[in-house]
């Protein structure tokens, strides 16, 4: 069964699994005492330090093995905000960071502090001198990831380091996706990643904090890791991280090239095959395992159930696959399709083309038997015929049970209480019912309708008006302009 999801976590590692079952009988003693078994516990853990070290491109002593990458990320974001409180209290950060990376922010705006988010275009990148702009006097810490790990996008890390460089203000960079693919490139002060991201065994995150970086640990003392990671270290889940790191760090060139050729056929042959879909994410700045598109009139969730019937273990952003409703934040902040959202991660060393094969012959047949569940037009040409036909014949009145006639002739949508994709659907349904200038309103209650309705009519050809409060949910305007 092809596993299609190495972003959320990538298969262990063969040399991870052969460090981690020599490290078992090696590793176990506390490696801070000085007797014999204590001894050979830190001679692995520092061999593994400097192996660390070595592929994030740091001092030995700069770097903490912590236990996990969201542990190192908010003990990154609060020592470093912590040493800089008599500068100011601002922390910067992109739109589309990690959630451990906002959950941070969020504890830190509790606490009295404010957060400003830098948005981002439609690949999903900052600009740097967006970014560059809200570096004020009073930051104490900017945060950017060196890629997004929904989308695969890279950010331009290199140029906000060099500006934050400039200010004064040191950046903290998440490279959880991208350290497997080779160091960080940029002049930044703090960085973490996570091992399960690469490979490696779950339970062990990375925090490298630069020489001058003022920095001051939170929560109680302790004397292990510098006192910036409590607890006894896990010696074992350490060794075989470091080792499934330089191992693949090894090959990360050649897998690299070969994983971004599968990539691109997925790119390039997926909306070939698939009507009304919406590859997103940087074409050309990206990582180079990881492809998302969203399918228009897709549920979600049943087309993730239908791919793991099929064999394909496949991750979402889609707010269809959620409990709260609330698409992805990437893809709010990207200001994309969020519905049928399908996100491609291959695993290094384990994808064959044969799997890529299979995948894009089994994917139409799915999406299209989702769309047909839904009740959803077919194509873009189908819609379109519809709609001429309505015209010629006159453009019918809307049925009285859903749907009612404003004063200007246009067409209310009442589709309160229903989730994607039904609000989408239901409008391409009536666009055809109006002259062309004329109106269709949407009323929605569903958040995924914020990003969907406008992706529409963009993939359509028609006009966002824009929103508007309404008595209950929110009235989305678009106008038929063909």
């Amino acid at each position: 069964m092809p596993y299609f999801d190495a972003a959320s976590a990538a298969p262990l590692h063969p040399v991870a699994r052969r460090a981690l079952q020599a490290s078992l009988d090696e590793g176990w003693a506390d490696p801070a005492r000085l007797y014999r078994e204590g001894r050979r516990a830190r001679l692995l853990l520092d061999a593994a330090r400097e192996a660390a070290a070595d592929a994030v491109g740091c001092r030995p002593d700069e770097l903490v093995f912590t236990p996990s990458g969201t542990h190192a990320v908010h003990a990154g974001v609060s020592g470093a905000l912590a040493g800089r409180r008599r500068v100011g209290r601002r922390l910067v950060v992109s739109a589309v960071e990690h959630s451990a990376v906002l959950h941070a922010a969020e504890a830190w705006e509790a606490a009295g502090g404010s957060v400003t988010e830098v948005g981002v275009d439609r690949h999903g990148a900052v600009a740097p001198e967006a970014y560059t702009a809200e570096l004020g006097g009073t930051t104490a810490l900017a945060c950017l990831q060196s890629a997004n790990h929904e989308v695969g996008t890279e950010q331009p890390v290199r140029e906000v380091a060099e500006a934050c460089r400039s200010l004064g203000v040191p950046l903290l960079v998440d490279a959880a996706q991208s350290l497997a693919w080779g160091p960080v490139e940029g002049d930044w002060s703090l960085l973490t990643a996570s091992a399960h991201k690469w490979g490696g065994p779950s339970g062990v995150g990375l925090l490298a904090v630069r020489k001058g970086v003022r920095f001051a640990r939170q929560g109680p003392a302790d004397e292990r890791e510098s006192g910036r990671s409590a607890g006894f270290q896990n010696i074992p889940a350490i060794v075989a991280a470091a080792a499934s790191l330089r191992a693949v760090r090894a090959e990360a060139a050649t897998e690299a090239a070969r994983l971004r050729a599968l990539v691109d056929r997925i790119r390039a042959r997926v909306p070939e095959l698939v009507p009304d879909v919406e590859v997103v994410g940087d074409p050309v700045r990206r990582l180079p395992h990881v492809v998302t598109f969203s399918c228009l009139y897709v549920d979600g969730e049943t087309l993730l159930h239908e791919l793991d019937r099929a064999g394909f273990s496949v991750s979402s952003g889609s707010s269809c696959t959620s409990s709260t409703l609330i698409p992805s934040h990437v893809l709010k902040a990207m200001g994309v399709l969020s519905e049928g959202n399908v996100r491609v991660s291959l695993p290094p060393f384990d994808t064959s083309e044969k799997d890529v094969d299979r995948f894009l012959a089994v994917l139409p047949g799915l999406v299209a038997g989702v769309r047909e569940r839904f009740g959803a037009p077919a194509s873009a040409a189908e819609a379109e015929g519809a709609a001429a036909r309505a015209e010629a014949s006159g453009a019918p009145e809307a049925s009285a049970s859903s749907d009612a006639s404003d004063a200007a002739g246009s067409l209310v949508l009442d589709t309160l209480g229903r989730r994607c994709p039904i609000p989408v659907i239901e409008l391409a349904k009536v666009i055809g019912e109006v002259p062309v200038g004329n109106t269709v309103t949407v009323l929605s209650d569903d958040e995924a309708a914020r990003l969907d309705i406008p992706a529409w009519c963009g993939m359509r050809g028609q006009e966002y008006v824009g929103e508007r409060g309404a008595e209950a949910g929110v009235a989305y305007v678009v106008r038929r302009l063909r």
